[in-house]
């Protein structure tokens, strides 16, 4: 299963707003030339996914001279999850998709035999995704809980 260019570029882009949009005496707005250049992403392309992550609330718009983006709330609070469903990629793992059979994606309307699995996997992806904020991307701290599996995190706190 892969995420999307959408999705990874809108994280991508969030992440180097979180990271260089902060000063000494507070935020300072970012602009998409600025993100575009630092990440490799076409401009034009950042411009359509800036429109929905500010629908979606996630940024602010600054106009004027200095103008670009800003976070609408703290790195802490935004979510790796909420950034993903804003550019309209959900988390799924399964090859159904909303509008196929209420059954399952099969010919016959039926769910395949490893439906459940990949459901499932798609809910572990978001659940971790959810607990992922910008703040753990830039700070780097997404490696020690990939290595905290449950079993483990289970031993340690015994």
């Amino acid at each position: 299963m892969r995420l999307s260019t959408k999705g990874r570029y809108a994280v991508m882009a969030m992440a180097d707003l979180a990271k260089n949009g902060r000063t000494e005496t507070g935020l300072r707005a970012v602009s998409l030339a600025e993100i575009a250049a630092r990440q490799e992403i076409s401009l034009s392309y950042l411009e359509q996914l800036f429109a929905r992550l500010r629908k979606s609330g996630l940024v602010q718009s600054v106009r004027g001279p200095g103008g670009g983006y800003r976070l609408a709330k703290g790195a802490a609070e935004t979510v790796v999850a909420e950034i993903v469903l804003a550019v309209d990629e959900p988390i799924r793992a399964t090859r159904c998709v909303a509008h196929s059979s209420p059954k399952g994606c099969m010919m016959g309307g039926e769910r395949c035999i490893t439906h459940n699995l990949w459901e499932d996997l798609g809910a572990e992806i978001h659940a971790y995704l959810a607990g992922v904020s910008l703040e753990d991307v830039v700070l780097n701290r997404t490696g020690a809980r990939r290595r905290m599996t449950p079993p483990a995190a289970m031993e340690a706190a015994a």
